[in-house]
């Protein structure tokens, strides 16, 4: 899959999102305000508990809205093996068991997943700790995340 195509794919699962959670706050929304919810007395929290899931989805419509308009905006860059990884590398990592893993570095919606073919792309971005440890480093350099029982070290492999 080519970056532009990725990019397409993340702003395409970014708008279906966007839409999903617009509705169901506005479905929320509409319960909590509905007669039916109107409390009973004054224990009665069926109205409350509605207005927080409205605000909930809500917010989370807002966060997918920032990140689908960040992704809109996005220019890509493309690498090399002498380029430091920043926003937009597709970088292959490798694992010190030979398992290798596909991560785009995106400005926002961390934790998306991109199927392509049997494997997947994970959307990372510079605040996550993987993030941060690819920052600056190129094809070849090494980075270690989490600590302890966790510690990982992973190999650059290719940059694009």
């Amino acid at each position: 899959m080519t970056k532009e195509q990725l990019l397409q794919q993340i702003r395409t699962l970014l708008t279906a999102d966007f839409a999903v959670f617009s509705t169901a706050a506005r479905t929320a929304h509409e319960a909590a305000t509905h007669e039916e919810c109107a409390p009973d007395n004054k224990y009665d929290t069926t109205a409350l508990e509605a207005s927080y899931i409205a605000q909930g989805q809500a917010n989370r419509a807002q966060e997918i809205r920032g990140a689908l308009e960040s992704y809109r905006a996005l220019q890509l860059r493309h690498f090399d093996d002498d380029t430091p990884i920043r926003l937009t590398a597709l970088v292959v990592l490798e694992d010190d068991e030979g398992g290798r893993k596909q991560v785009f570095l995106g400005p926002a919606a961390g934790g998306l997943k991109i199927a392509d073919g049997a494997a997947e792309i994970f959307v990372i971005t510079p605040q996550s700790p993987l993030g941060r440890a690819l920052i600056g480093k190129q094809t070849g350099d090494q980075l270690q995340t989490g600590t302890g029982a966790t510690l990982k070290t992973f190999t650059v492999v290719e940059v694009c």
